[in-house]
C-alpha cells in the first residue's frame, strides 16, 4: 500500500491521491481539450484561445495529481496541480467575459450595457488577470512548508477577487438581458445568431465557476487540517466536476455564430446619458 513521503520534513499531502480519480479526469479533461482546440480553429473564434489554454492546464494538473500518487514526498507534482487546477478557471472565465461583449455587439445592445462597451471586456479581464497572478503567487509560497499560511491568505484573496468579479459580471448581464426583453433591436432577431442560449450558457458556467471558488475559498479559510485539504473527493465533485461542466456547455453553446458588429458610431450606453428605451 501507497504510504505518504514527506518533502523535507513537510508533508505536503494530507492523503494519497487517488491515481483512478485523477487518471480519469486527465482523459475527460484531454478528451476537451481537443474538442475545444477543434472548435477554436475550425470556426476562429480566437476569444476562446484562453478558455481552450484553460483545458490544457486541467488536463495537466489532474495528469500531475495521477503521478503523485506514488510521489507524495516529490515537489514538482505538487507545485503542478496545485497551481494549474487553481488557476485554470480564470483562462475560462477570460472567455466568458468576452463572450458577452461579443453578444452585446453583436444584437446592438451597447445602449443597454451599465458598462461602456469598450471597457466591458478590458474591466473584467484585467479583474481575471489580477486574480489570475495574485493565486498563481500565492500557490507559489503554499509550497513552502514555512509559508504555507501566507500563500493560502494571499489564495483566498485571489479568489474573492475572482468571485467579486464574478458577481459583478452576472449582474452585468443580468441587467443587459433584462432591457433586451423589454427593448428589444431589431438585430436581436436574427434568427442565425443564437445569442439567447449563449447567453443563458453563460449564466450556467458562472454559477458553476463561482460554486467552485466559493469552495476553494471554504478550503484555504478552513487550513491545512480542515475537512477539505484532508478529503479528497471534496476536490473532484467541487472542482473537477463542476470545471468539466463547465467545457461541455461551453462546447455545446459554443458562442462562434454570435459575430460583433461593426462598432456604431456614436454607440454609447446607459451611464453616459443614453436615451434608454427611445426608438
Amino acid at each position: 500500500m501507497t504510504q505518504l513521503e514527506s518533502h523535507n520534513g513537510y508533508y505536503l499531502w494530507k492523503y494519497v491521491p487517488s491515481s483512478a480519480a485523477g487518471g480519469i479526469f486527465a482523459t475527460l479533461f484531454a478528451i476537451a481539450t481537443i474538442a475545444h482546440f477543434y472548435r477554436l480553429f475550425s470556426t476562429r473564434t480566437w476569444s476562446c484561445i484562453p478558455f481552450a489554454i484553460g483545458c490544457i492546464f486541467e488536463l495537466i494538473g489532474y495528469a500531475a495529481r495521477t503521478s503523485a500518487h506514488n510521489k507524495t514526498g516529490e515537489l514538482m507534482p505538487y507545485i503542478i496541480q496545485s497551481v494549474l487546477l487553481l488557476v485554470a478557471p480564470a483562462l475560462f472565465a477570460a472567455s466568458i467575459y468576452m463572450t458577452l461583449g461579443r453578444i452585446i455587439r453583436c444584437v446592438r445592445g451597447e445602449k443597454y450595457s451599465i458598462i461602456r462597451v469598450n471597457w466591458l471586456t478590458k474591466i473584467f479581464v484585467i479583474g481575471d488577470v489580477l486574480s489570475f497572478v495574485v493565486q498563481s503567487g500565492g500557490a507559489g509560497f503554499m509550497v513552502e512548508g514555512d509559508n504555507a499560511t501566507t500563500g493560502q491568505n494571499i489564495v483566498v484573496g485571489g479568489l474573492f477577487v475572482q468571485i467579486i468579479m464574478f458577481g459583478l459580471f452576472v449582474v452585468t448581464t443580468t441587467i443587459f438581458h433584462l432591457r433586451m426583453r423589454r427593448y428589444p433591436t431589431t438585430e436581436s432577431y436574427n434568427v442565425e445568431a443564437p445569442w439567447k442560449s449563449t447567453l443563458r450558457m453563460l449564466y450556467g458556467v458562472s454559477v458553476l465557476i463561482m460554486i467552485r471558488s466559493i469552495f476553494r475559498v471554504v478550503e484555504y479559510v478552513s487550513g491545512q487540517n480542515g475537512y477539505p485539504l484532508t478529503h479528497e473527493w471534496t476536490v473532484y465533485i467541487f472542482d473537477a466536476v463542476l470545471m468539466l461542466l463547465v467545457t461541455v456547455a461551453f462546447y455545446y453553446w459554443y458562442p462562434s455564430k454570435v459575430i460583433p458588429a461593426p462598432p456604431e458610431s456614436g454607440a454609447y450606453s446607459l451611464n453616459t446619458n443614453s436615451k434608454y428605451g427611445e426608438p
